[in-house]
Formats: structure tokens, C-alpha cells, sequence
């Protein structure tokens, strides 16, 4: 039994278009389509974990590596001392006053000359001074005029009571020769016992005048050498306040108490001044010290004889603390310096880089000072060791220089540290260095 089909050309049509318009893909195309959307994929991944790596977190700040320092810690020896800046001044300094008051008449030196002691510096003129001083010299004359009238009394007297000492003695061995006389004419039956009589009489008399007398002069002599110190110490006491009035006139005259320049002389004629007006000074010539202010934080470490170093035209001179003064003021205290040999030549009010030695070196785990001790050396930024990220770590320090600061807890030699001031990174415990 056949079966015949029948299709409407329309049909016949579309069918046939449908077939035409489908795409037939080969198996290679496929394959590269395929490659090309796994690579896009893993580059979108790749770029989205860069872009986590490289963007800061919370903590995290990135940096330009150009605008960072670095610097390695180390094991060496830390020299222990602190810089200070010291003035010269000179060793000893003497204040001239006017001892007496006046007005001033004459300048006969000038300030900055170099002066001899004794020297005149310059005349006061005081009339009412001078005219007391020439009332009080004739006062005093006079009354050393009566005090020689005393010692010569004193003198007279002493003189009179040997006088009479020797007279008496004198008198008592004429008896005794007339005695004697006498004696051998009664031995020889010349004379009669009442010739001898009076004169045995005569000599007792004389004995007991003289030895009177004796003892009598030895009483005057103690008084009249009682007396004569007395007068002694009388004139020369009125001779010294002579002196010391005729010394207020000389003391018109200013005269430089030791040698060495005269500095601070700012006297003018007809200028008045008042007994213990300071004139000026003397500075020792050739003699000087250096004065220094020092942190009180090295008050402790600081004594008399420490050593010391100062840089004088580029050459290191040697010297020692010779003056603590221990009061601070403005958290400083203050001490002098003495050169352990002769300095060079210098000029008042110049002023010395000094390091005062604190300790001898010794060998220690270090790191460079810089502006990363702002927080107080609390802390520091160690580098990775790809140089790509610092992290914050809790450090602790010890003695500390211009040049070296000493590590005592937090980190080892070979690692480094970024020694950039900190103030910046304050909020941050890691750096990413771009």
C-alpha cells in the first residue's frame, strides 16, 4: 500500500531557511574561547588579591621608600657622653670698688687695658673728706704728743728709782768702809768702843735704806713696765687709726687690686660714687675656664674631676669638671671646666663644643640617634627582611649620645630600623614601603 506525502511549498520553504541560518562550530574554536575565558577570569582574581595586598588596612600606612631612612642596629662599643656648649671665661675675676666716695676727677686707665697691681685706675675728688681727715690727723697728733709725754714720765721715774737705789747702796759702802776703819783701830787699841758704835749704827741704817728701796723699785719697776706697755699699745694704736685716716684720703686714689685686664670700667668724669661702688673688674690674663649648662638628667653621672674634652679650632683639648654647682634652674644645672694644660688663646664670651665624658666605652648592642627617639624610644619600625613592610616593636633604651643610642631590650644586631621621625606614623603598627 503506498502512502503519498504532500507538503505545501510555504512549508517546504521555511524548513529549508531554518537549516540554513544555524551556525556549525568547529571543535578548535571552541577550544580557544575556552582559553581566553580562563584567562580573563584569573586575571580578574590576580588584579582583585593585588589590589587586597597593596591596599593599607586599619593600622597600616604606605609609604614612598624616598622619603624614609633606614639604618641597621649593631654590636659595638657606645661612647658614653653628652655634648654641651661651653663659654670662656676668665679663671678668676676680681671686682674693683671704690673704697671711699666721691666724685670722680681724673681717668687714668681705660677699659680692656692690662694693669700691674697697684696701679692707679683712676681720682676721686672729696673736699669734706679731706678736711676730716686733716682734723682728725691733728687730733690724733696730739694725742700722740701727750703719749710720748707719758713714756717719758714713765722713762723719768724708772731713772729716779735707780738713782735713788744707787745713791743708798753708795752711802751704805762709805759706812762699811768707815767701819771697817774704825774696827781695826779698836782691835789695835787706837779707839774706844763708843767710836764704833755710831758707825755699826750708821751701816744697819744704810742696810735697811737700800734693801727699802730695793724692794721698793722692783714694785715701781712692774708698774712702770705695766704702765710703759699700756702707752706702748696706746700709740700704736693711734698711729694705726693715723694711718688708716690718712689712708681714706689715699683711698681717693683707685688702684687695681692684682694684675690682669681691666674689663666693665665705665667711669666718667664728674660721675659721683658711693663707698663700695663696683667700678669694674679684673680678669685673670691667660687664665681660663669654660661655664656650661647641663641637663638635669645627668646631674647624677656628673662630679668634680670628671673628664672632659674640647674642641678648639679643630683640635681636641683635654679638661676636667672643676665646679659642680647642683642648684637647676630651668631643668639645667651649671658647672666649670678647667683646661688640664695651658689653652691657646681666647677671647671672653667664646664659646666651645664640649663632651663631657660619662663613662668608659663599652661594647653594646647600638643604633643610630635619630628622629625615630621622639616617642621616647618606646618603640621602633623593623624592617622585613624584603625591605617591603616595617612593623611596629616595643623596644627599650639605655645611655644615649649624639651619635649612638643603647638598645637593652627588643632588638638584635643585622636588623634594621627606620630612624625617620616617628610623629607621623603615630597611629600605625606596620609601613608599606612602595
Amino acid at each position: 500500500m503506498r502512502y503519498t506525502v504532500r507538503m505545501d511549498s510555504k512549508a517546504i520553504s521555511a524548513a529549508s531557511g531554518a537549516a540554513m541560518d544555524r551556525r556549525v562550530e568547529r571543535p578548535a574554536a571552541k577550544r580557544r574561547k575556552f582559553v581566553i575565558r580562563t584567562a580573563i577570569g584569573a586575571g580578574v582574581i590576580g588584579g582583585a588579591a593585588l589590589l587586597w595586598v597593596a591596599t593599607p588596612g586599619a593600622n597600616t600606612l604606605a609609604v614612598d621608600g624616598g622619603t624614609i631612612r633606614t639604618a641597621p642596629v649593631v654590636r659595638a662599643a657606645f661612647r658614653d657622653f653628652v655634648p654641651i656648649r661651653g663659654e670662656v671665661a676668665p679663671l678668676h675675676t676680681v671686682v674693683v670698688s671704690a673704697i671711699a666716695g666721691g666724685q670722680v676727677a681724673e681717668l687714668i686707665a681705660s677699659d680692656g687695658a692690662m694693669v700691674v697691681a697697684g696701679s692707679p685706675l683712676a681720682r676721686l675728688s672729696n673736699p669734706s673728706l679731706e678736711l676730716e681727715v686733716a682734723s682728725r690727723s691733728a687730733d690724733i697728733a696730739g694725742q700722740l704728743s701727750a703719749i710720748s709725754g707719758q713714756r717719758l714720765s714713765v722713762e723719768r721715774s724708772r731713772r729716779d728709782g735707780d738713782r735713788d737705789v744707787a745713791d743708798a747702796t753708795n752711802t751704805l759702802l762709805k759706812a762699811e768702809t768707815e767701819l771697817a776703819k774704825k774696827r781695826t783701830l779698836l782691835d789695835k787699841g787706837i779707839v774706844n768702843q763708843a767710836a764704833v758704835d755710831p758707825l755699826a749704827a750708821e751701816v744697819a741704817y744704810q742696810r735697811r735704806r737700800v734693801a727699802a728701796l730695793s724692794d721698793g723699785r722692783s714694785v715701781e719697776a712692774g708698774v712702770l713696765a705695766d704702765q710703759a706697755a699700756r702707752i706702748g699699745t696706746t700709740q700704736a694704736q693711734l698711729r694705726e687709726s693715723l694711718a688708716m685716716v690718712r689712708r681714706s684720703v689715699e683711698a681717693l686714689t683707685v688702684r687695681a687690686p692684682v694684675a690682669g685686664q681691666l674689663t666693665a670700667f665705665t667711669l666718667q668724669p664728674g660721675q659721683t660714687l658711693k663707698p663700695g661702688d663696683s667700678i669694674g673688674q679684673i680678669d685673670s690674663d691667660g687664665a681660663w675656664k669654660l661655664v656650661a649648662d647641663v641637663d638635669q638628667f645627668y646631674l647624677a653621672r656628673t662630679r668634680t674631676g670628671q673628664p672632659a674634652v674640647a674642641d678648639i679650632n679643630g683640635a681636641a683639648v683635654a679638661m676636667h669638671v672643676a665646679k659642680l654647682l647642683p642648684q637647676v634652674s630651668g631643668g639645667r644645672f651649671r658647672i666649670e671646666l678647667a683646661f688640664d694644660a695651658p689653652p691657646p688663646r681666647l677671647n671672653r664670651g667664646q664659646t666651645l663644643d664640649v663632651r663631657l665624658v660619662l663613662g668608659a666605652d663599652q661594647p653594646a648592642i647600638v643604633a643610630p640617634s635619630g628622629g625615630w627617639l621622639d616617642a621616647n624610644g618606646a618603640s621602633a619600625f623593623v624592617m622585613s627582611a624584603d625591605g617591603r613592610r616595617a612593623a611596629r616593636r616595643a623596644i627599650s633604651i639605655g645611655r644615649r649620645n649624639p651619635d649612638q643610642v643603647e638598645i637593652t631590650s627588643g632588638l638584635a644586631p643585622g636588623e634594621k630600623i627606620v630612624t625617620t621621625a616617628l610623629s607621623a606614623y603615630a597611629p600605625y603598627q606596620s609601613l608599606i614601603i612602595r
